[in-house]
């Protein structure tokens, strides 16, 4: 049997993304996860938004979903339901995650699905050429924001935390090493999972550059810090400025969505056998 090699997962096709756009070190970084987890293209799941990051489907030899704009979980949690072995990762940006996705994100962290998403974070609409989106800072420039944002950020980690999420993480498209073990330790837990990745958009966005971020990054595992502690982990969430942290924030272990599902404690939706039954007794179970 041959090696599974992150140059295994490649399609052919060349990316189209504009010459050093963050997103080429995420799709790298999770092709690298994919083969140090051994999740082949036949193993595993990736249900994609609509945005820049979106355009990765065609790049990574896996099963995938294109989805709508903002909807990447829904399609995610029904494929887990039918599925709940199957590797499930949410590829979505912060504009399809946290504005139009947004009640969905909240939602899926409360319920802990065996998901992972990860959040292509730029401050920007990319794909339509440069809007502010929901982590825009204030201040920041946009096109539709000439005079800088004024309406205060979403911030992905402390909605993630707040809301329920069981792993909680940051990452920097900068960082291919970093970035692969961070979405490899994602994809390994066991319940809903944020990675919350900050990527340079080199033709929208002139402020927050790779040179920017690297001057401000610092990994918190460094400081000997233990992602157990919820309260911390919000401290450490809300962290902006002249450092910024990247790491685990925040991991614990609860029953997902699917260990409280009775339907699945035999087995997979997806192996078990259809079997016919009259309307009126379907109805009986449910009224």
């Amino acid at each position: 049997m041959a090696t599974l090699t992150a140059e295994g997962l490649n399609t052919g096709f060349l990316p189209t993304w504009c010459p050093g756009c963050g997103d080429f070190g995420i799709w790298k970084s999770l092709q690298g996860a994919f083969a140090k987890l051994g999740i082949g293209p036949d193993d595993g799941l990736v249900v994609y938004g609509v945005g820049c990051h979106g355009n990765m489907y065609d790049w990574m030899r896996m099963y995938g979903f294109p989805g709508l704009h903002g909807r990447t979980l829904p399609v995610a949690q029904g494929a887990k339901l039918a599925n709940h072995t199957l590797p499930v990762v949410a590829v979505s940006g912060d504009g399809d995650c946290l504005g139009e996705g947004g009640n969905h994100f909240i939602h899926a962290a409360k319920r802990n699905p065996d998901i992972t998403v990860i959040i292509h974070d730029n401050q920007v609409y990319g794909l339509t050429t440069g809007q502010a989106s929901p982590t825009a800072k204030a201040g920041f420039k946009t096109k539709s924001t000439p005079d800088g944002a004024t309406d205060e950020p979403v911030n992905p980690l402390a909605l993630a935390l707040v809301s329920g999420a069981t792993f909680v993480a940051r990452g920097f498209s900068g960082d291919f090493v970093g970035l692969t073990d961070l979405m490899a330790q994602a994809i390994s837990h066991k319940g809903f999972s944020v990675l919350d990745v900050l990527q340079p958009c080199v033709t929208f966005d002139k402020i927050h550059t790779y040179q920017w971020y690297r001057q401000r990054l610092y990994k918190v595992a460094d400081e000997g810090y233990q992602p157990t502690d919820k309260f911390k982990a919000l401290e450490k969430a809300l962290e902006w400025g002249d450092k910024i942290p990247v790491g685990v924030l925040y991991k614990e272990d609860k029953p997902t969505s699917e260990d409280r599902e009775p339907a699945l404690a035999s087995a997979p939706l997806v192996t078990s056998p259809v079997q016919s039954a009259h309307w009126d007794d379907l109805l009986k179970e449910f009224i």
